[in-house]
Formats: structure tokens, C-alpha cells, sequence
């Protein structure tokens, strides 16, 4: 069977990817492929749901561009599909006067990506969300909340509309090339001829691409797993913005976050595991998260944080390492036409997953 691209995994990156490529080449046929029995069951559902402004990242990587670009193409596409988001805004805070400097050049950072937020001294803080307990914090209006399985079903319907498809069940074994391009093959032997080649496998894009044959090992990055777990909230929660503190070791902290009906939870935190697969919500890690949400929130009350569920980071980098920046790979960087692979797309992956399928785009031209 042959078609003229697939697209390994139908995440929230895969199906844009996919979007972009069928919108790119009208009347070229565009396939996703994905393990599991449905569309963004891995880290797309395992996630905060945030609506990234740019913020963290450094200037002129592809996380702070893309970021910058895929929100405000986010919110246009959102705005013209109707799908629910919230810019509802969030406040990073400075819980004690040590943290202040590291709180200023948060703001020189976002400044430098286009990114403009508002220094709330304590008082101005206080006065927008009353329990919060801080010395200082950044106002963040452009943040929000978006619906992921909306936007995800939206823009499948995007590709089986311009004559792609999506085809769940559907394990991907292997890959080589040939002279029209790349010869895929599933779990059950089943060989696809392909002229383009998306790796989106998130979570197995590394171990995937090593099976990819003529792909040079040093182009494969080893593959790291940061967990992060999330507890409910089983009381009313007393804010209207999401509240961070500032970014720990390979997270942005253990931050309050809602979903689209304003229910609260917190998370996530950082847990290395060696699985990609290690989903557990340990309920002994609670009194660690209760310790973290008090320094912003003295009143959360004795026992009103329930385990919830947990994600995993798709890290290229190991624990006390720099973060990396997202790895788009494509033929200018390995040498094999027709191939990109797409690596460490951890956040703000869902905030820059249509500025992504552009980027991919370009390293296919």
C-alpha cells in the first residue's frame, strides 16, 4: 500500500503535523499511524492543559519561537473552530525575598522573547487573589486553558477532511528507505511505502528512530522519563488564576492549575523513572506536594489532596543536565530525504503544536 506521508503518532503534535502536511500538498494523502486504541492517550492527556505565553525558555530556540508562534495560532484556530479555551492568566510567585532576583530575570527572559509581564508587588498580588501568600509576582494575562481532546478531535477531522486518515491499532515495527522514499513496516508485517516519514512517537520517538535503518546512532538522543504526578483538589479552590512558583529541576514547580469547569488541581512534580510506561500516583508523595503548594497557599486545608494521574516528560536530557531545546530533525541535519524525527517535545508541546507541523514542514522543502 502506498500513500504520500505518514505520520508516526497521533498525539496532539502528530495530528498537527499531520494537519500541516495535508493542508501543505492539497490532494496528497496523509496518514497517521498510532499504536494504542485512540487518539492522545499518552502525554496529550497527561498534561496540565496550559496555555503556554512563551515565558521560560531561552531566546531564539525553537521552544521560545515556536511557543510565541503556536499561541497565537492556537487561539486562532480555537477562536475560528469554536473549541473552548481560557485565557484565564497566571501569576508566578516569589515566596520569599532570596527568590526575587531569580523572580526579575524570569521577566528579562520573557521580555526577550516577546512576552511582556506585569510585576505585581505583594499587595498587588494579594489584591487579585487573596489566599495567595508571596513577596512578589509576574502577571501573565496571555496563559491560559485549552480543551486538548477538542482541539485534538478538531483537527483529525481537519485531516480526514482534506483525504487523510487516521488508522489506530497500528504498531510500527521498523522503517527503511528506498529509492521512492521509506518502506514502513507494522507489528503485524504489514509494508507501507511512504514518500515522507514523520517519527511523532512522543514517548518512543528515540527507541523507534533506532530502528530506522541507515539513521547514523549519533543522531539518535537516549531517551529520559520525568514523571509527574498530579493530586486533586477536594475542596473549593479560592483562586481564579493559575498559580506557579518559580521552575524547579526539569519542571515549572508544583503549580495550581484548573480545567476548563474551574475545578483545581496541583502537580506536576518530578519523579525520574525508568519507564515510559510508569503511570502510579504514589499516594505517599502527597505530604512533598502539600509541603510545596503551602509556601504559596498557607491555608490549604489537612487532607484535601487526592491522587489523580500522572504524566511523562519525553526527555532527551538525564536529571541535573540543561534542558534541551525540542529537536526537530530533518534531512539537513541526518541526510535521508523525506525523514523527520521529532525529539524532546516536552512543554510547551500542546501550546506549539501547530507552529510545529509548520516547522516540520520547512525541514521537509
Amino acid at each position: 500500500m502506498d500513500t504520500d506521508a505518514i505520520v508516526i503518532g497521533a498525539g496532539v503534535v502528530g495530528l498537527a503535523v499531520a494537519r500541516a502536511l495535508a493542508l501543505h500538498s492539497p490532494g496528497q494523502s496523509v496518514w497517521v499511524l498510532e499504536a494504542a486504541d485512540a487518539i492522545g492517550t499518552g502525554t496529550s492527556s497527561r498534561n496540565s492543559e496550559v496555555l503556554h505565553a512563551g515565558i521560560y525558555y531561552p531566546a531564539d530556540s525553537l521552544k521560545a519561537k515556536l511557543c510565541v508562534q503556536g499561541h497565537a495560532l492556537l487561539v486562532s484556530y480555537l477562536q475560528s473552530r469554536g473549541l473552548p479555551f481560557w485565557l484565564c492568566g497566571k501569576l508566578i510567585v516569589a515566596s520569599a525575598p532570596e527568590q526575587l532576583p531569580v523572580l526579575k530575570t524570569l521577566q528579562a527572559k520573557a521580555l526577550a522573547n516577546g512576552v511582556e509581564l506585569q510585576w505585581l508587588e505583594e499587595q498587588e498580588a494579594l489584591a487579585m487573589e487573596p489566599a495567595l501568600s508571596c513577596v512578589a509576582a509576574l502577571h501573565s494575562p496571555r496563559t491560559g486553558l485549552v480543551d486538548s481532546h477538542a482541539l485534538m478531535l478538531s483537527m483529525q477531522a481537519d485531516i480526514e477532511n482534506a483525504g487523510g486518515m487516521v488508522v489506530l491499532h497500528t504498531h510500527v515495527q521498523s522503517a527503511r528507505p528506498t529509492p521512492e522514499g521509506w518502506e514502513v513496516v507494522t507489528e503485524d508485517g504489514t509494508c507501507l511505502q511512504t514518500s515522507v516519514l514523520v517519527n511523532s512517537a512522543g514517548l518512543h520517538a528515540p527507541s523507534l528512530a533506532q530502528r530506522f535503518e541507515g539513521l547514523a546512532p549519533l543522531h539518535v538522543p537516549q531517551a529520559h522519563y520525568a514523571k509527574g504526578n498530579y493530586f486533586s483538589l477536594s475542596c473549593k479552590s479560592p483562586f481564579s488564576h493559575l498559580i506557579y512558583p518559580l521552575p524547579s529541576e526539569a519542571g515549572l514547580g508544583v503549580h495550581l492549575t484548573l480545567d476548563m469547569g474551574q475545578q483545581a488541581k496541583f502537580g506536576p512534580d518530578v519523579e525520574w523513572v525508568n519507564s515510559p510506561d510508569d503511570y502510579t500516583v504514589r499516594p505517599e508523595r502527597v505530604a512533598p506536594f502539600a509541603e510545596e503548594i503551602r509556601r504559596y497557599w498557607p491555608g490549604l486545608p489537612d487532607n484535601a489532596l487526592q491522587p489523580a494521574y500522572a504524566g511523562i516528560r519525553p526527555k532527551i536530557v538525564g536529571p541535573g543536565e540543561a534542558a534541551a531545546d525540542f529537536v526537530v530533525q530533518g534531512p539537513a541535519v541526518h541526510g535521508m530525504p523525506g525523514l523527520v524525527n521529532l525529539f524532546g517535545i516536552e512543554s510547551p508541546g500542546l501550546t506549539s503544536c501547530l507552529a510545529l507541523g509548520e516547522e516540520v514542514v520547512r525541514a521537509l522543502s
